[in-house]
Order: structure tokens, then sequence, then C-alpha cells
């Protein structure tokens, strides 16, 4: 599973934002970039600049006093203009010298009875010299005063327009990431809808819950972070390797090698980082596992006072999960800053050694300018590379919560199917079926039967014979390893697993309630189904002789799995849901194991209204609730062992037989 480019494809999805995006980034480096070239620009060419050439002139644009004459830098002078004799301004120490001449090289300075001596190895000049004071000084400074302020308004400008991308390229970042993972949360949401009953019979529902939020939140960070953070960077160090490549292409060549540095340390650092993520997001799935199975089962931990145990299972989760959160520390503590510090210090040892160097050879000396440069644009280089060693955990996280996230969606799930279908008549009929949850290891053997249109089927045993295995059949939950199960003649494989449970109805023993109201419940907000419809079918079960002290009525709040709603109350809105739906097939599922007397007698009641015109299928372990069924199945172990009705199987004397008189006995002794 190649979870880079599934991430990247998920990007893509939004590839216009993320390009505008990036597009900005690259706006606002390049402006900042520009920073240390127009320093340089400064100081050589108008703070330093001072010292080129000049040349005697007349009174004009740019030109300066001095003793009775005009002077202007050759730089300033206009094509065809005419040159008079040249002279230089030099510096030694803190003084600025007047030299009334060429000079043939430049080296090392020095002044002695005003006269200017310069050497360069075994060459030496003098030059007669007059110093400048500070008024005459600043007269051949006024005319870079303009241009260094030209310059100052541009380099804040380029600050405010990096400043101005900056912002946008971070909003239209955050803005793809949240659509992307707004869009990946759905698409596993989605996507658990689609998986079979049997991919959550091995699956806490808290792993599922942290690959949606969790795995996800960390894969947003990749979008957000760590993508504007690699980018960024990218973008730094090309701008600033190119930058010191015109600068100095020696120098440059020598910082190269801080690429196989890192590319070496990346490779590393990811075999560790790795295995430790895989860790610790699979404990973060436990820990949320555990959680939501305590929460579930907090009446039995409290009743069985497993309080203790309870917390010594988390806490050595939590213990684990710390464990290896701090050797993911240790390992981001002793490599991040660390190697940054050790790459820089060697880098600049490497600068100081080749500007030291440089600057004792003849013809060697670079200008201040393009020392300040360097020196910038090397503190610039680290800090993208600290970005990019700093994100390493981030990015080593997402990729992780990526491979979890996408091998949930790589499930075979089942596509959802428009198709709809006209209401069947009901015949359902059983060939030979064989079905087992685990490979080689059947919980139903050769079951065969057939119920007809309108026909009422009870399913009995004792506790694992099948029953609600077939049931599960039935609804296409799992789907059987041998025999055929058909639908008014069809194949139920050759129907998609919506359009079959279309027309079918199911009311469990112990009956699944969402947060919303009781009418809420019963129409599952379907819109094909009318406030009329939801009352007519609550009334149709009696449910107006339970729920008429509530405050609200039909719109009374009900809250995660109807906890507030008593056994009884919760069962007759399952009644109505099932009967609102209209079902061609309805299966009750111990429908009233679990309830009171008195709303037990409501629904048996109802259920002959809830039956009618349907082909019902009741697992029941009440038999005297089924003495009505038109035909009874009595499974054991997998297989049918008796069939028939209520009577011809009391007369059979078998198995039937001696459950009911074990039912009515216990009865019986109850009674006396």
């Amino acid at each position: 599973m190649k979870v880079g480019r599934k991430l990247t494809e998920y990007a893509l999805i939004y590839k216009k934002i993320i390009i505008a995006a990036l597009l900005m980034l690259s706006v606002s480096v390049a402006a900042e970039l520009a920073g240390p070239f127009i320093a340089k620009k400064m100081i050589d060419d108008h703070i330093l600049g001072i010292e080129s050439t000049w040349y005697e002139t007349v009174e004009g644009k740019e030109a300066v006093p001095f003793e009775g004459k005009w002077y202007k830098r050759d730089q300033y002078f206009n094509e065809g203009e005419k040159k008079g004799e040249d002279i230089r301004i030099l510096q030694v120490g803190r003084a600025f010298y007047f030299v009334p001449g060429p000079v043939s090289f430049d080296g090392e300075r020095s002044v002695s009875s005003g006269e200017m001596t310069i050497k360069k190895g075994d060459e030496s000049a003098t030059y007669p010299a007059e110093k400048l004071t500070g008024e005459e000084l600043l007269r051949f400074y006024n005319p870079e005063i303009p241009r260094i302020i030209r310059l100052i308004a541009i380099y804040f400008g380029l600050l405010v327009v990096a400043a101005f991308f900056q912002y946008g390229q971070r909003f239209y970042l955050q803005k793809a990431a949240n659509r992307v993972i707004q869009k990946m949360r759905n698409d596993v949401f989605q996507h658990i809808q689609k998986l079979p009953i049997r991919y959550f019979d091995n699956l806490p529902a808290g792993k599922v819950v942290a690959r949606i939020t969790n795995d996800t939140e960390a894969i947003r960070d990749l979008y957000v972070t760590v993508l504007s953070t690699f980018f960024s960077s990218t973008i730094y160090i090309i701008g600033i390797y190119i930058a010191l490549f015109i600068l100095d292409a020696k120098l440059a060549a020598i910082c190269l090698i801080l690429i196989p540095i890192l590319v070496v340390w990346t490779f590393l650092y990811r075999i560790y980082a790795s295995k430790y993520n895989h860790i610790i997001r699979s404990k973060v799935s436990d820990i949320n596992a555990m959680i939501n199975e305590s929460i579930q089962g907090m009446n039995i931990i409290q009743a069985f006072s497993r309080e203790k145990k309870t917390n010594a299972e988390f806490e050595d989760l939590n213990e684990t999960h710390f464990k290896y959160q701090n050797k993911l520390l240790s390992l981001n503590s002793m490599t991040s800053h660390n190697l940054v510090g050790v790459l820089r210090n060697i880098t600049f040892v490497a600068f100081i050694w080749y500007f030291g160097g440089a600057s004792i050879g003849v013809g060697s000396v670079v200008t201040l300018g393009v020392l300040y440069a360097f020196v910038d644009y090397i503190n610039r280089l680290f800090q993208p590379v600290t970005g990019i060693v700093n994100q390493l955990a981030n990015l080593e996280q997402a990729l992780v919560a990526g491979e979890r996230v996408f091998r949930l969606l790589e499930e075979d799930g089942t596509q959802v199917e428009d198709e709809k279908m006209n209401r069947y008549e009901g015949n359902v009929s059983f060939e030979h079926v064989f079905f087992g949850y685990k490979e080689n290891e059947y919980v139903l053997k050769d079951i065969t039967f057939t119920a007809n249109k309108g026909e009422t089927v009870a399913l009995v045993g004792h506790t694992g014979s099948g029953k609600s295995s077939i049931m599960n059949l039935l609804f296409r939950f799992y789907d059987s390893n041998e025999g055929k199960i058909r639908i008014d003649g069809k194949d139920i494989v050759d129907i998609p697993y919506q359009t079959i449970r279309e027309h079918m109805g199911i009311v469990l023993q112990d009956p699944y309630l969402f947060t919303g109201t009781i009418a809420s419940n019963v129409s599952l907000d379907d819109p094909r189904i009318s406030g009329e419809q939801v009352e007519a079918a609550l009334n149709a079960v009696g449910a107006e002789k339970v729920f008429k002290n509530l405050e609200n009525g039909y719109d009374e709040p009900v809250i995660e799995k109807g906890s507030t709603l008593s056994s009884g109350q919760r069962q007759l809105i399952s009644f109505a849901r099932a009967l609102a739906f209209n079902p061609a097939i309805l299966i009750l599922d111990e429908a009233t194991s679990s309830i009171d007397t008195e709303t037990e007698a409501i629904i048996q009641e109802a259920m002959e209204v809830l039956k009618k015109g349907r082909t019902t299928f009741i697992i029941a372990h009440r038999l005297s609730t089924i003495k009505d069924a038109d035909q009874i199945l009595v499974l054991d172990r997998g297989e049918i062992v008796e069939r028939g009705n209520h009577e011809e199987l009391m007369k059979k004397l078998g198995r039937y037989y001696q459950m009911y008189q074990i039912q009515q006995g216990s009865k019986d002794d109850l009674a006396g």
C-alpha cells in the first residue's frame, strides 16, 4: 500500500486551492530571500560605493563640490557625458581621504604626513591624501542617500508582500487540508457502513472511532504543517543555494554536503520513528476501545466491583503508550536540534576557514556586502533545515496514521445500490444451506425449509443451535457457504443488499434506539414515512397506552440507546418502526423475552396486527408465544431435528415436546 501516493491523490482533489497556496508560498519565499541581495547592494554600491572612481565634471545633478571643483561617481555619468580627471575617496581606519588621482591597485592602506601608502604583497605605492571633514564626507554621500532610502523602501515593501502571501498560503493551505480531512472522514464513515457485519465481529468500536478521529487529525497536520514546512523549506534551500552560487560557487559547493547528510539522517530516523509511531497509534486505538467498552459496560463494572481491575488494565495500556512516546521524544531530542546545531557549527567553521584563507591570498579579498550576504544566507539556510528536521516526527505520525486509515478503506465493502424493486410476495426457501462464521466450522448444516407468503415460522432451540444465524443469512448480513436461499424463487445473492433489505423488517431482543425523539426512531428520518404514518404505527402497537404520560408525547427526546426508557417502551418503538416500514418479511428475534407481563400482553395484541399479510419469522424461547405458528422448526447444533405446527410436534413427543413440558412445568412450580 503506497500511503504517500494515496495521500497525494486526496490532496489532488483540491489541487487548485493547494497550487494557489503553494504559489503564494513561492512568492513569499522569493520576497524574503531578496533581502540579503538588497543589503549587499546597499553596502557595496552605496555605503562602500563612495570608494569607487570619481571624475571631475561640471555643476549638475549628483555632482559634489570640493575645493572649488565638482566631482561625480563613474556610475552616474550619462552616455556621452564628458569626464575630467579621476580621483578616489579611500577609507583608512575611521577616516576618509581625498586622493587627487588614480589608484593603480588596492591593498593594505596607511596614512602619514599627508600621504597614503598602499601595499599589496611586494608591491607598494604612495599617493597624496587630504583628510575629509565630516561635512565634506557627507557631501560625497549625498547622491547615495536617496538610493539607500529607495532600497530600504523596496526591502520593507518586499517584507509586506511576503507577509501578505504568507498569510494567503497558510489560509488556503489550511482550507484545503480541512477539505481533504472532511472528505477523508466522510469516506471512512461511509465505507464503514458498507463493510460486512463479519468485519466488526473482531474489531472493537473504539478502534474504528480512533481511525476516524485521531488518525485523520494526524493526517490533517501533514497537509497543514508538514506540507507547508517541507515545501517552503525546499524553496528556501533552493533559493539560498542559487544565491550562494551567484555570490561564490566554491563555498556554495562546500555547503552542498548538507543535502546528503540530511537524506541519510532522514532515512535512519524513519527506521526507528516508524516503529515507535506504529505502536503509539495502535495503543491509542486500544485505549479508545477500552474507554468505549468501559462506558458501555459501566453498570456491570460497578455492579461486580471491577473498578480496580479495569483501572489496572487501562494503566497497563497507558504505561505502554507513555513508554513509546518517551522513546520517540528521546529520538527527536537527540537528533533534531542537536543535529542542526552540529551542522551549523561545521558550516561556519568552513566559512571562517574559507574567508580567512581567502583574505590572505592576493586579489582574493571579497567585498563587505558579499560577506554580509553570505553570513545572512547561511543563517537563513539553517532555518528551513531546522523546520524539515522538526517536522519529520509529524510526517512519520501522519504516514502511520494514513496507513491505518487506508487499510480500513481497502477492506472489501458492498457498494450501496439505488436499485429499487417492487415489494415482493414473501415466499422464502432455504435449500441445503451450510454456513459457518469460521472456515470449516459450520453452525448451520443442511438447512432446508419453505415459508410461504403470510405464514408464521417459529425457530426454537437451545442457545447456539443456529436460530439467529438463519436470520443473519436471510438479511444477508452474511452469505451461506453452500446451498441457496430464495425469495419468491429468486436467489438472494442476485439481489443487492440494500434492495433485498428494503422490504424486510426486524425486531431484536434488545432494540437499538438512536439519539432523537420517539417519532424519529420510528421513521428513522425516512422522508417516505410521514408523521401520520408514524403515529398510526405507534397507535397500532398500543404505544399510546404506554407513552400517554410523557410530557412531549411522541416527540419525547430519546438519548443514546434509549437508556431513559424501559425495555418494554423500547420494544414498542421497535415494533412501531417495523410496522411503519411495511415489510413483506418480518423477523422477531426474542421480541418479547425481556419485557414485563403487562407490556407483553399489549405487544401480543400488536403482533397479530404486525404479522398480518407478512411472512413472519419468530425466534423464541417462550414456546407459549408461538403456539399459533404455521410452522415450527426445532434446531439442535445447527440442524433441523423436528418440524411441524404445535399440535403435530406435541404428538411426536420429541425434543419440542420435552422443551414445552419443561417450560410448562417451570410455570406450574412457580404458580405453586
